[in-house]
């Protein structure tokens, strides 16, 4: 419905009718947007970079294309801690430690995927160390501080030696994905066992749940504990332009302070730890 038509003639009028394909296909705006986008990039760059044997722009401005509003986004959904359990014991141990990891770290999939040991910095002072993930990994395009509270730490530990570059691995080689089909099988698995144990109906979104989820439900435990809204945008890797890549000592123990709340939470003994120990040993 686009393709074929004269750069001149592609804007919001015309994007409409893909637009409207896109919906009787049921697509959700979202994936409508990444189209939109992609059409965005690609006349951006017929406007400012790409040129002709004259050695001009094919256009002389590029249009303003408008996204289509989002109305059907999914809302997160945070784990409870026993819902975290559930979880765990039904994944795989490589997929259970990555999301262990993930949850209390607030590192996205890929980030996770792609930890690789030379990131990792020593911290001599607190006795610690941290990952800074490079700019390029990261989806804000900002170096990624990662502070690793003891659940994270244990995590990372228990795959030190596995692989030379990469933190985690499936088989011996780096791990490329968390939300796979174990995944989708065991967050129903875990669903499922949830009921049966507490007999009761279990939400719509522990049964659905989203690798980005937990995510979310870093962020929220850390707001449920009372971590400032800049401690915890640091925390969770959002983008911050007071925010660089050069953190003392102390302000590193300020974070790692701050993550740490999650793990002595109604001051329990942590089953994501007991968990951890159990696989590792």
């Amino acid at each position: 419905l686009v393709g074929e038509l004269p750069l001149q003639q592609v804007h919001d009028g015309t994007l409409a009718s893909y637009v409207e394909a896109c919906r009787k296909k049921g697509l959700k705006t979202k994936t409508i947007n990444n189209g939109i986008e992609v059409v965005r990039r690609l006349l951006n760059l017929t406007a400012r970079k790409w040129r002709d044997e004259n050695g001009l722009t094919w256009l002389e401005t590029p249009p303003l294309l408008s996204m289509v509003e989002v109305t059907d986004a999914r809302q997160p959904y945070p784990l409870s801690w026993d819902e975290q359990t559930y979880l765990l014991q039904a994944l795989a141990d490589h997929l259970a430690t990555m999301a262990l990891f993930k949850v209390n770290t607030g590192c996205r999939e890929q980030e996770v995927c792609q930890l690789r040991w030379d990131w990792e910095v020593e911290v001599p002072e607190l006795d610690t160390s941290v990952f800074l993930i490079p700019s390029n990994i990261v989806k804000n395009k900002e170096d990624r501080l990662v502070v690793l509270n003891g659940v994270a730490k244990s995590a990372s530990e228990a795959q030190r030696g596995k692989h030379k570059t990469h933190v985690f691995t499936y088989r011996g080689k780096p791990a490329t994905r968390i939300y796979n089909s174990g995944w989708k099988v065991a967050r129903v698995k875990a669903a499922e066992q949830y009921a049966r144990d507490r007999e009761e109906v279990v939400c719509w979104g522990f049964a659905n749940l989203r690798v980005h989820d937990l995510k979310h439900t870093f962020g929220r435990r850390l707001r449920a504990v009372g971590v400032p809204l800049e401690t915890r945008k640091v925390l969770l890797g959002h983008r911050n332009g007071d925010i660089t890549s050069h953190y003392s000592a102390p302000e590193i123990a300020e974070l790692l302070e701050a993550a740490n709340r999650i793990c002595a939470v109604q001051s329990r003994k942590s089953h994501a730890m007991t968990l951890l120990k159990r696989r590792t040993a």
